[in-house]
């Protein structure tokens, strides 16, 4: 079965489009990869990391360094939430005691 000449000039503007299509959406895939810090691959798969120089680096460790201190600001946070959800959710005279046996307890 051979190619008819007038089915390849029908086929190639396809072939063309898609071609085209091919390579914008490769380009600004990795556009999107180095904007957003995403490492590239090379032909073998493996990441290849743009040099980002120390500034880079700094800004990394920075943004880990406040990473850790907001994750330790949410774990405070999750704890005094559970205890206002035990305030607000116990019989007021069991509330009323523990408070009560508090009292007492710091004038002793």
């Amino acid at each position: 079965m051979a190619l008819d000449p007038v089915m390849l000039e029908a086929l190639a503007p396809v072939a063309g489009i898609i071609g085209t299509i091919s390579v914008v959406g490769w380009v600004a895939t990795t556009w999107l990869k180095v904007k957003n810090g995403y490492p590239l691959e090379n032909s073998w798969g493996k990441p290849l990391y743009p040099n980002g120089g120390g500034e880079a680096m700094e800004r990394i460790k920075l943004l880990s360094q406040e990473n850790a201190q907001l994750r330790a600001e949410l774990g405070s946070l999750k704890d005094r939430m559970a205890v206002i959800e035990r305030i607000a959710t116990d019989q007021p005279s069991r509330l009323a005691a523990e408070i009560d046996a508090l009292a007492t307890k710091q004038l002793n």
